[in-house]
């Protein structure tokens, strides 16, 4: 990872409301999640892929060529775009992958955990020596 999120103070703050990973020109750039293609096309000078998912997660992937339209059905994993060079602050291709729900952004490495919690029965600490 080249860069962490950091959640602005304000809506209009200063932050990093994604995070930047290390990559290469053209390599694949896979979805998240299953979802729905809510966007595909240019913002501004740099291609955006943006997926709907359960839950009303929104994950965007930038820059990269989209290679998947809009209302199209995507499973984790499939490739929605490839990685282009251009994102400000990368010295190579990096891929500033973001997530919303709603207007509140999300810290996208967050989403990866595939761990469950698993709460267990409280035991009382055995007593030590003492009277």
């Amino acid at each position: 990872m080249l860069r962490r999120f950091q959640l602005p103070s304000t809506p209009y703050g200063p932050g990093h409301r994604g995070v930047d990973l290390g990559g290469t020109d053209g390599e694949a750039v896979l979805a998240a999640a299953d979802g729905v293609v809510s966007f595909a096309g240019p913002v501004a000078t740099r291609g955006v892929v943006a997926v709907t998912h359960a839950g009303g997660v929104r994950t965007t992937y930038e820059p990269v060529r989209p290679e998947v339209t809009v209302g199209q059905w995507v499973r984790r994993g499939e490739e929605v775009g490839r990685l282009m060079p251009g994102h400000e602050g990368c010295a190579t291709a990096c891929l500033h992958w973001g997530a919303r729900r709603g207007g509140e952004y999300l810290d996208p490495l967050r989403l990866l955990s595939t761990q469950r919690v698993r709460l267990l029965p409280w035991r009382e600490p055995p007593l030590t020596g003492g009277t």
